[in-house]
């Protein structure tokens, strides 16, 4: 299959690729390839949903190398001294920054309040309020996507600027990325327009009423945005020569920590980032409807897909390694 090829079996798709809006291959910070479909253009942000969280990592990294976060270690609670701990509760003080990285973080009750929480005026506090619980730290794998909100908190306390500009300031503006805005408006039918509206988006980032980004889904990228991302890991930390994060930070994230079962394909899990294959220099940021970054250490190549809302699909390791691999290397 040619890029022609390629671009019409996109375009006629009735199936998982229906949904795709761009593509965009890099290798040696060079675009080797790139296209786009459904009246998006190159550079047209999208809801990236869950990719949001290898971001956040990023971020994470970039906090801890300036000093900020001094360790992994550190008690999630000693960054808010202001929240109100629930009575009775004490597993809390127990977590960490590297449980919530981990996804290890315990939380009460069987799923996430995502109304409580997406509702209320600071969401970050709201995600406390289920963090901890009567097991106490088990260690046990648990996808808690409104749980890394509490990270973009501990990001804000720890730098003392909000998350945006943080991230405006060391990760985006630095790599060639555009500025980002926060979205603003947090309403019920705006989170609902947010996730399903299938038109291009701005460069922008959603965000609770105190004007702190969402951690868990919400940042709005391009296919090249997330290419260029992806470089950066895959070269260390470095883009276009400028020290992004550190080569240390990188290898920490993309350590497997969890094997993961089949909800998640049995892939592994380091800090937010996943490895699909056991014996393979592959990694990835994934999220909701084959938004992905895909880094390939060993055909030294990054790639990054965008695509609007559609249920049911998860993860375009597979369908980038047959259909756009070999396109390019």
């Amino acid at each position: 299959m040619n890029k022609e090829e390629l671009h019409s079996y996109i375009s006629e798709s009735k199936g998982n690729e229906s949904n795709i809006c761009q593509i965009c291959a890099i290798r040696d910070e060079e675009i080797v390839y790139e296209d786009s479909w459904r009246g998006f253009k190159a550079d047209d942000p999208v809801n990236v949903n869950s990719v949001t969280k290898g971001v956040m990592a990023i971020l994470a990294g970039i906090a801890a190398d300036t000093g900020a976060i001094k360790s992994l270690d550190e008690k999630v609670i000693n960054f808010f001294p202001d929240y109100q701990v629930k009575r009775g509760e004490k597993t809390i003080y127990d977590v960490t920054i590297k449980h919530l990285l981990t996804m290890t973080a315990p939380y009460k009750g069987k799923s996430e309040p995502w109304k409580k929480v997406c509702t209320s005026e600071d969401w970050t506090k709201a995600a406390l309020d289920f963090l901890g619980g009567r097991s106490g730290i088990t260690g046990e794998f648990k996808y808690a996507t409104l749980g890394i909100q509490i990270l973009a908190g501990i990001i804000e306390r720890a730098t003392g600027e909000k998350c945006i500009d943080f991230a405006n300031r060391y990760l985006f503006v630095p790599m060639g990325i555009p500025e980002h805005t926060i979205h603003g408006d947090s309403s019920k039918e705006d989170q609902f327009d947010f996730f399903m509206n299938k038109g291009p988006r701005k460069n922008e980032w959603y965000s609770d009423p105190q004007d702190t980004v969402t951690a868990g889904w919400g940042l709005c990228a391009s296919g090249r945005d997330l290419a260029k991302i992806g470089s950066m890991v895959l070269n260390e930390g470095v883009y276009g020569g400028t020290h992004i994060v550190s080569a240390e930070w990188i290898r920490q994230m993309l350590t497997p920590y969890q094997k993961l079962g089949e909800r998640f394909g049995f892939m592994e899990y380091g800090y937010l980032w996943y490895k699909p294959y056991e014996n393979k220099e592959v990694y990835a940021a994934i999220g909701d409807s084959g938004n992905i970054i895909y880094v390939n250490k060993e055909k030294n190549v990054s790639v990054g897909v965008t695509g609007t809302f559609k249920p049911r699909i998860f993860d375009r390791v597979e369908f980038i390694e047959k259909k756009v691999l070999p396109l390019i290397v």
